[in-house]
Parts: structure tokens; C-alpha cells; sequence
């Protein structure tokens, strides 16, 4: 990074079906700041899906019996849990108001559904492939202004034994969103063995202190000055579950936790 970071909020209308993310980004960041090459936008999950028609409306639910029994037990909405239970790929857990989900690889709260910034009586769910949502919105940029940029799709999560929210990156295009720092040296001339820098997540929450999680209308940022190279890499890394220290640990106690959504009768 460089002395000459900048992280720029880019408002924008609320953002519905049909509507164009990149019109909107565009036409906030003329507004505020232009765009420049090497820049990175970053784009709320949220109105991303909105712009894709992630919504769901629970009038249309019919919950399942599934869902009826995991509602019961975690005083949960059982439409929502149904809802849930279908942008799941396994449910691990819950506490009152949440189901621990694995979704694509990630942990994360209702397999990322959300209430909040949703039209009334629905729920918003995660854009269907942000890397390819990603790489598009990149590319348009890109014919639309002639500038090479990089985006990022962020969501807010929370993190284990600690309180409050973040940004992540779930979607990546135009950089590499991991640094890997294995081979460098430490203070005391140690090679560093196992540190790799979670560049996407760390832009994420920048760009988090900008957009708001509430009525700020603005479900993007544009970050400048990072100097971060451009290229065509595509996508966010993830690492399966018995290599991860948190789910690792679980797993080793209780193999079975990863079974599948069917298998909640242990829940």
C-alpha cells in the first residue's frame, strides 16, 4: 500500500431486479472520484444478488418437516430455515436465531441468507457464482470506460470468540486475493513457513468502513492506490474442512458433522 490509498464510497439507488450494477458504479464513481486503472471496486453481496434476483419471498415457502423440527429447536421462522436448508450444502450446527451452514466451501451463518436491505417478508441470498459475477462485471467496466480494474464481491461475517463483523471477499476478479508470504523472512531472519495474507478479505473490510452495514445506500467502494498488479486470475481460495483449524478441530471430535443437509437428526 502506498500513501496515496484512498477508499471511496460509491452511493447508489437501491439496487433491484434487473437493475445494472455497473450503470450504478459507474455513474456514482463520475460522481465522486472517476475511475482509473488498477483501481478495485468492491460490491456488496447483497445488492449484487438483488441485481441478479437472489430474493426470495417467504409467502412463497412451504416449509418442510426438516425444516419445521431445526426451526423448533433454534426458535427460527420456518420458511427461513427452508430456505436456508436449500442454499445449503450441509448444515454443521445452530444457536438461537442462526444455523451454522457450509455453502461452496464457507462457514457462515444461514448459509448466507439475510433479512437486512431486503425488500419486507423476504430474504436476500448470496449471488449464484461470485467469481463469474466477478469476472463479468469486470469486463464491462472495462468496454464501458477502457480502464483495467479489479472487483471484489464482499460480505460481512462474523468470526469464531469474537464479537462483531468484518468484510470477506467471496468473489474475486482482476488480482490475486491471497499474498502468499511462505520463503519470506521475519524480523530475526526466520523463513516464514505457513503465512499467507488474506489480500481480498483485508480490501473487504476496508471498503466495509465506507459502505455501512444499514441505510447508507452504498453497496460499494472503489479502493485506490494499493499498487496491487492486475492480471486475469479469477476466483477466492478456499481449503477443505479437516485443513482448517476451526472446522478441523470439530471434525476430528465428530466426523460425521459433514455428512450432508439430510443428515440433521443429530442437530
Amino acid at each position: 500500500m502506498t500513501e496515496n490509498f484512498c477508499v471511496y464510497g460509491l452511493r447508489t439507488g437501491i439496487i433491484r431486479p434487473g437493475d445494472s450494477i455497473t450503470q450504478s458504479v459507474l455513474a456514482s464513481a463520475e460522481q465522486v472520484c472517476g475511475i482509473e486503472d488498477g483501481d478495485i471496486i468492491v460490491i456488496a453481496e447483497s445488492a449484487l444478488a438483488s441485481a441478479e434476483g437472489a430474493i426470495v419471498y417467504l409467502s412463497d415457502v412451504t416449509p418442510s418437516d426438516e425444516a419445521r423440527r431445526l426451526a423448533a429447536r433454534y426458535g427460527m421462522d420456518p420458511r427461513v430455515v427452508e430456505v436456508v436448508l436449500g442454499q445449503s450444502d450441509a448444515v454443521i450446527g445452530g444457536i438461537p436465531g442462526f444455523l451454522l451452514c457450509m455453502r461452496s466451501g464457507t462457514l457462515l451463518p444461514n448459509a448466507g441468507t439475510d433479512g437486512s436491505n431486503a425488500p419486507p417478508g423476504a430474504l436476500v441470498c448470496l449471488p449464484e457464482d461470485p467469481d463469474r459475477s466477478a469476472a463479468a462485471l469486470r469486463e464491462e467496466i472495462r468496454r464501458a470506460t477502457g480502464k483495467t480494474v479489479g472487483i471484489l464481491i464482499a460480505d460481512s461475517r462474523t468470526h469464531a470468540m469474537r464479537l462483531g463483523c468484518s468484510g470477506v471477499a467471496i468473489g474475486c476478479a482482476g488480482f490475486g486475493a491471497v499474498i502468499d508470504d511462505v520463503g519470506r523472512l521475519d524480523l530475526f531472519g526466520r523463513s516464514l513457513e505457513v503465512t499467507k495474507r488474506a489480500l481480498g478479505d483485508n480490501l473487504a473490510s476496508a471498503a466495509e468502513l465506507v459502505m455501512g452495514e444499514a441505510d447508507e445506500c452504498t453497496p460499494a467502494a472503489l479502493i485506490r492506490g494499493t499498487k496491487i498488479p492486475m492480471t486475469d486470475e479469477t476466483g477466492i481460495q478456499t481449503i477443505a474442512a479437516d485443513e482448517c483449524l476451526f472446522m478441523g478441530t470439530a471434525l476430528h471430535a465428530d466426523p460425521s458433522r459433514l455428512k450432508g443437509k439430510t443428515d440433521t437428526n443429530s442437530l
